[in-house]
């Protein structure tokens, strides 16, 4: 039951903050945006910006019941590693973007490391209770 409070727990803190890339962007541009000039000004930023914020809330909602929302949490951890592998490995090409080194690319590296080892901790937990 601890593991699934930590990971409720865990989802929310991400949840809130993937709802919060726009903000983030404005006030760290060079860590969060892909781009030059204000986040609204481009069109690719702004679709990235609802899917997190779209995915967050769902992670929040994911919180009240993590075993009954494992997919969803799978997905988090998988597609936070594919993006935070492709960025780095951008961010490593275009010497104006070393900034995502320091950025999204270790926060995304974080929340998949954090939401795996619970949500493994939570099944491996479940399914020795179940034994």
């Amino acid at each position: 039951m601890s593991d699934n409070k930590a990971l409720s727990g865990a989802l929310v803190l991400f949840g809130i903050a993937f709802c919060l890339i726009y903000p983030l962007a404005m006030f760290w541009p060079s860590g969060w945006a892909w781009h030059e000039g204000s986040p609204a000004s481009s069109d690719y930023f702004l679709m990235i910006v609802g899917v997190y914020a779209t995915l967050g809330v769902f992670m929040i909602m994911a919180a009240k019941d993590p075993p009954a929302n494992a997919s969803l949490i799978w997905f988090v951890v998988v597609s936070s590693i594919v993006h935070a592998l492709i960025m780095g490995w951008e961010s490593m090409r275009n010497p104006m973007m070393k900034g995502h080194l320091t950025g999204d690319v270790p926060i995304l590296l974080i929340v998949a490391v954090v939401l795996g080892v619970l949500i493994s901790r939570g099944t491996a937990t479940q399914a020795r209770m179940a034994s």
